[in-house]
């Protein structure tokens, strides 16, 4: 594979070849247990600065427009470290690695995607499902969404890996390699970063709400197509879903997570979605395929299957890209 060249076109042949070095790796080992304990995540970075700011500035006391602002103003100041560091990292690679700076954009956006980590994570609630052990269904379930799971039962566990699956699909995968693939290294970590600042504080709860919705606003912004792809992705590795997508996906509170989630619904002909409690509190959400089944173990091991071959369509994209250069 040549990659001595100049200009745009050169350009583009590394970050493409480091998306697949970023897949590679990341499918072959994840982000292991031992590198985890040895140094963290830089995920982890990103939450201990959020949670600083917002220990300080989303106070009580300051109104909602000053809380807001103070909102804002921590995204910009997480964003411009940010781009500054994998802009500064990115000029260094390329100087000092020349035609093999396409190695080391890879591993450094290796950490980004969440393949592996993801499986790894869905995968034990199918194995406790298929054990009859609702407990450790529900203790593992918990650790992927944000939902109360204390009371659920098999199709409720069942609904949240798979709604999870499908929105990470996207979060975890899609997003962060489609920002790699547009704006490089800067790109997929300032995708990371503002995904999760979404996650630590783009709630509605009245603590989050003027405090995140900065954060809120920019992640949907930031999901708007690599969501849509995710979707689609889903609907040609499993061979439908594409009405109920197009039918149900705005039926979902984000204007994002309704297009893998109803894709993958109508692919297993399952309900999604429905009435939900967080934090002791019931919310009535409506249902995305409301006319299909009771989700089971048996749903989640084919959205598994499905996860992975669309995955391996992403690699197959990702590949084609490099290969006419």
């Amino acid at each position: 594979m040549q990659h001595r060249s100049t200009g745009w076109t050169g350009h583009c042949v590394m970050v493409e070849s480091a998306a697949m070095i970023a897949l590679i790796v990341d499918a072959a080992v994840g982000w292991p247990d031992r590198l985890y304990r040895g140094i963290g995540h830089p995920i982890g970075l990103f939450a201990r600065a959020i949670d600083g700011c917002e220990r300080r500035w989303n106070r009580p006391s300051f109104t909602f427009s000053a809380r807001r602002a103070l909102g804002l103003a921590t995204l910009v100041l997480l964003l411009g470290v940010v781009i500054g560091v994998t802009a500064a990292l990115t000029l260094m690679i390329e100087y000092l690695m020349a035609d093999f700076a396409w190695i080391g954009f890879g591993i450094l956006a290796w950490p980004a995607l969440a393949q592996r980590s993801l499986f790894q994570h869905v995968r034990p609630v199918a194995a406790a499902l298929h054990s009859r052990d609702l407990p450790v269904a529900r203790q593992s379930v918990s650790a992927i969404v944000g939902r109360d799971t204390g009371a659920l039962d098999e199709a409720g566990i069942s609904r949240a890996a798979i709604e999870s699956l499908a929105e990470s699909l996207c979060d975890g995968v899609v997003a962060p390699l489609f920002w790699l693939l547009l704006l490089g290294l800067p790109g997929v970590w300032t995708y990371k970063a503002i995904n999760t600042a979404d996650s630590l504080i783009g709630h509605k709860e009245e603590r989050w709400r003027a405090f995140g919705w900065s954060a809120a606003r920019l992640d949907d912004v930031a999901n708007l197509s690599p969501a849509r792809l995710s979707a689609l992705l889903l609907c040609m590795a499993g061979g439908g879903g594409w009405r109920m997508a197009w039918r149900d996906a705005g039926k979902h509170a984000s204007p994002n997570a309704g297009w893998p989630e109803a894709a993958m619904a109508g692919i297993l002909d399952v309900r999604l979605a429905g009435p939900v409690a967080y934090d002791g509190v019931q919310h009535d959400k409506p249902w995305i395929n409301a006319e299909g089944r009771s989700a089971g173990a048996i749903d989640i091991d084919h959205a598994l299957r499905l996860y992975i071959r669309a995955c391996f369509l992403l690699w197959v994209v990702t590949a084609l890209t490099i290969w006419p250069l």
